[in-house]
């Protein structure tokens, strides 16, 4: 393998995405490439810095309240000491099951969009880290998008609205999640963006969501914003102000 199919699998081999045979190779060639050791160790570093910005969510206060208050009894009598020693760790699993089932229920309905832009900066913040971004460079979107074919199930639309100022860069395959993506690479003067282009099945999306429907949300400086439309997912990340980055949004939902 030469760096160049290396190095759009590292990401898949850091998570054990790849087959035997494939594993074997990369790991071959890592124990002599001293570059995409690096970039290895780039993707490993990068995932423990996102690991510590997961979001992390508070009991609910009537909970809370609840467990206070078991805690401020008074000492059971000794007659009830026995029993509790055997119930006491089944009643503690159970309240740790409920609060658990609680808290997970609340993630689910109020944090999905949270949760969807999360992987979506992370994934930006991958490309903008990588010593090659693109898997293939732009020559416009007539060289990007066929190059997609036979690597994804799903064919995605590499835009470029006229006068949006958007200058397209190249493309890739990635991950978004648990499935596969194309990964396009836009400038916009200075500014970099992202967009993530998945399949949206099975996926957790804000209540309410329709086609096309934008849904925006910031996160530790960088803006997002994520629609469906055909069967597909997309996210628009960049740093970009809000605003100028929704009305990149608004053009290229139009031509997905």
């Amino acid at each position: 393998m030469t760096c160049e199919d290396v190095r759009p699998r590292l990401l898949d081999q850091r998570r054990g995405r790849l087959d035997a045979a494939a594993d074997a190779e990369v790991r071959s060639h890592l124990r002599d490439c001293d570059a995409c050791t690096r970039a290895l160790a780039g993707e490993a570093t990068l995932d423990e810095l996102l690991a510590r910005r997961l979001p992390r969510y508070a009991a609910p206060p009537a909970l809370k309240k609840r467990l206070t208050l078991l805690g401020s009894r008074a000492r059971p009598p000794a007659r009830r000491a026995a029993w509790l020693r055997v119930a006491a760790p089944a009643l503690a699993a159970g309240v740790v099951l409920f609060a658990g089932g609680m808290l997970a229920g609340r993630a689910t309905r109020s944090d999905a969009l949270a949760a969807l832009a999360g992987e979506a900066i992370g994934d930006h913040l991958r490309v903008l880290v990588r010593d090659r971004p693109f898997d293939v460079e732009s020559g416009g979107p007539h060289q990007v998008k066929p190059w997609f074919a036979g690597r994804l199930d799903f064919a995605p639309a590499v835009p470029v609205p006229e006068g949006s100022g958007l200058e397209l860069q190249g493309g890739a395959v990635g991950w978004f999640l648990d499935r596969r993506a194309a990964v396009v690479q836009y400038t916009l003067r200075k500014h970099r963006l992202t967009l993530l282009v998945f399949r949206d099945d099975g996926l957790a999306w804000p209540a309410g969501t329709r086609e096309r429907d934008l849904r925006e949300t910031t996160q530790r400086g960088f803006h997002v914003v994520l629609w469906r439309a055909g069967g597909l997912g997309h996210a628009l990340v960049s740093d970009l102000d809000a605003s100028e980055l929704r009305a990149v949004a608004v053009k290229l939902a139009a031509g997905s």
